[in-house]
């Protein structure tokens, strides 16, 4: 049995949010490393080293474009069956974190991955009756 359009478009919007989502953490992670030696001390007292922090600026946006995404999707589709997709985005995170930070891949982080695919992939499965 095939999914009704909306509940196809909600998931559409899920999916995005979640390369919206992992796009957002990536520039916040290159955001803060740009305020290596910046204490808080500092930050509190000139702000403004946060709002020319472009990559911070474009993180927080994503993460806004990302939130309306969802309530856009939530609206029609099932929140047991959307809300579960979200946590690809730790998927997307590991993935460009190591492409772009270099960072270490681990057979726990493997394992982990592979347990939130198996379990989106349940989920999504149990939504479909």
């Amino acid at each position: 049995m095939s999914r009704p359009p909306a509940d196809r478009l909600s998931i559409i919007l899920v999916m995005l949010c979640t390369f919206l989502g992992a796009a957002a953490q990536i520039l916040m992670k290159m955001g803060g490393n740009g305020l290596a030696g910046v204490t808080g001390a500092q930050l509190l007292a000139e702000p403004v080293l946060l709002l020319k922090n472009l990559p911070l600026l474009g993180g927080y946006g994503l993460y806004g474009v990302s939130t309306i995404l969802l309530v856009l999707s939530l609206r029609r589709g099932q929140l047991s069956v959307l809300y579960p997709i979200i946590s690809l985005t730790y998927v997307w995170v590991l993935i460009l974190s190591f492409l772009i930070f270099h960072e270490a891949l681990n057979p726990w982080k493997i394992g982990g991955v592979l347990a939130i695919v198996s379990g989106v992939a349940v989920l999504g499965r149990d939504g479909r009756s």
